[in-house]
C-alpha cells in the first residue's frame, strides 16, 4: 500500500527522522501539514506502522497543534499510539532577546503540555554575524528554562551560507563549553550544504547527537583525509 492510497498527506508532507539512541527507530515530521490536519497526520503515522512524530511551529498557521487543545492532542496521541518526540523550533535561539526567551518558554510549556520530549533550537539565518560567544551565552541563558520544564534541548546547525551556525562540530564545542545538557540535531540536507561538514564530522561525538533528520538530497562522494565514521548499532 502506498502513502497516496491511504488518502492522507502525501510523501512531500513528511520527513523521516532517526532517533540515534535506539537503532532502527524512525519518526515522521509534519513538514507541510494542512490546517487542522494533525489527526490525519497521526492516523497516517499509525497506519504506516510508526509511532513517533516531530511537530513543527513553522507551518502557515504558526501553531504546533492546529486548533486543538493540549488535552485533545494527548488524547489523539493515546488513540493512535503516538509518542511526540520533539517540537521544531525556537528561532533564532542565538539572538539573545526577551522575545526569543518568551518564545522559548512558550514552546517549552507547550511541549510539556502535550508530552513532547524535546525542543529544537535553530540559529539565526539571515546573514547577520553572531559571535560564537553570543551563541554560547544564549545556550547558557536558555538551559535553566529547559531544566525547569523537564524538556531536552536539540541544537540544529543550518548549512545555508547565511546561517550563523553551520557546523555541527562548532555547535558541539559550544554546547560543551557552555556546560549545558543539550544535544545536536543533524539534518542531512544542512550537512550537505555545509562544505566542510564531511571533514569535520569525524570530530563529532556520536553520543552528542540526539536526533537526525533524513532529507532527500543527492550527496556527492568526495575524497577526504578524515573519512566520516561509520554509524552502526
Amino acid at each position: 500500500m502506498t502513502v497516496s492510497q491511504l488518502n492522507e498527506p502525501t510523501p512531500s508532507s513528511v520527513r523521516s527522522v532517526l532517533w540515534p539512541s535506539q537503532c532502527n527507530v524512525f519518526v515522521l515530521t509534519a513538514k507541510s501539514r494542512q490546517r487542522s490536519a494533525l489527526k490525519r497526520f497521526f492516523r497516517l503515522v499509525n497506519r504506516l506502522g510508526l509511532n513517533k512524530v516531530e511537530l513543527r511551529n513553522d507551518l502557515p498557521s504558526g501553531k504546533v497543534t492546529d486548533d486543538l487543545s493540549h488535552q485533545q492532542v494527548r488524547e489523539l496521541a493515546v488513540r493512535y499510539h503516538i509518542e511526540i518526540l520533539t517540537i521544531n523550533a525556537v528561532y533564532p535561539f542565538n539572538r539573545r532577546s526577551e522575545e526569543v526567551r518568551q518564545l522559548t518558554e512558550s514552546l517549552l510549556k507547550e511541549a510539556q503540555a502535550i508530552g513532547a520530549k524535546s525542543l529544537v533550537l535553530c540559529p539565526l539565518n539571515d546573514g547577520s554575524e553572531v559571535p560564537a560567544s553570543e551563541t554560547l551565552g544564549a545556550l547558557r541563558d536558555l538551559a535553566p528554562l529547559f531544566a525547569f520544564y523537564g524538556i531536552h534541548g536539540l541544537v540544529e546547525p543550518l548549512g545555508f551560507p547565511q546561517s550563523s551556525l553551520r557546523s555541527a562540530h562548532q555547535a558541539q564545542t559550544l554546547i560543551h563549553d557552555a556546560r549545558v545538557p543539550f544535544k545536536l540535531l543533524i539534518d542531512t540536507f544542512h550537512h550537505h550544504l555545509y562544505p566542510q561538514a564531511a571533514d569535520e564530522f569525524s570530530q563529532v561525538e556520536v553520543a552528542d547527537i540526539g536526533l537526525v533528520h533524513l532529507s532527500g538530497v543527492t550527496i556527492a562522494v568526495r575524497a577526504s583525509s578524515s573519512p566520516m565514521p561509520s554509524a552502526s548499532c
